[in-house]
């Protein structure tokens, strides 16, 4: 249990630099280092989109799975909600449907995790262990992926190493190492498609790999206050103090 939470964290807190700080420019698609990101990111100032996931060890043998629902409003803002896949069933790239669990099922009210950015702090809430992390957003940004989609081109360029990838499976591809030897991560990969980003690639420092396949995204959608509040439940233990 402790090494699967240890994983599950690590890979919420890895994914989530990809997705979270500032505004871009169109002039930032000139490099071509990061062109097709720059691209994506230009004009986007929310999404809402749902995403399977799988975790496979260093052996290839796929360890967890899951999926749930991402929404994003540019700049410093999201929702990560993920759920693991039901006991006994498989992930995306098993023999089982590749479809998201519901992040609101009742069978499921005690599992799973959830990250949620509210413009100033990053909290994690880890259902199963009834604790709570947070830290500052500005702590988390060279740590985690899911803040690459709401950084500044500047902020991308001094926090991470940017890299056009040969195109595979009918995708373009950009690869992203961060720049401080800390981060929780040691590479990732984002899969576009055109202006739509359909996968990306987690290489975490535990010798894992974690693979989101993105479904039903739509871009700047029309998104509630709400859901990027965070208040800890009841009775939950509490690590780390809000700003």
């Amino acid at each position: 249990m402790g090494a699967r939470r240890l994983v599950t964290e690590l890979t919420l807190w890895s994914t989530a630099v990809v997705l979270g700080v500032g505004a871009i420019t169109t002039g930032a698609a000139a490099d071509d280092s990061g062109s097709a990101l720059f691209s994506y990111l230009n004009g986007l100032t929310t999404l809402s989109t749902h995403f399977t996931q799988t975790v496979t060890d260093a052996h290839g043998v796929q360890s967890e799975g899951g999926g749930g629902s991402l929404e994003v409003q540019r700049p410093n803002r999201f929702r990560w909600d993920y759920r693991p896949n039901p006991e006994g069933s498989a992930g995306a790239n098993g023999a089982s449907s590749s479809a998201a669990p519901s992040p609101d099922a009742g069978s499921d009210a005690d599992s799973g995790q959830l990250m949620v950015a509210d413009g100033k702090n990053l909290w994690f809430y880890d259902r199963e262990l009834a604790q709570v992390t947070v830290k500052p957003i500005t702590a988390a940004l060279s740590s985690t992926p899911i803040m690459l989609l709401s950084s500044s081109p500047e902020q991308l360029r001094e926090t991470f190493e940017l890299t056009a990838a040969a195109s595979r499976e009918g995708l373009s591809w950009v690869q992203v190492k961060p720049r401080n030897a800390t981060a929780d991560f040691s590479s990732a990969e984002l899969g576009f498609d055109g202006r739509s980003l359909q996968r990306m690639i987690v290489h975490d420092n535990l010798g894992q790999t974690v693979r989101l396949d993105f479904q039903h995204a739509e871009r700047n959608v029309s998104l509630p206050a709400s859901r990027f509040a965070f208040k800890p439940p009841k009775g939950v233990d509490v690590i780390g103090t809000p700003r």
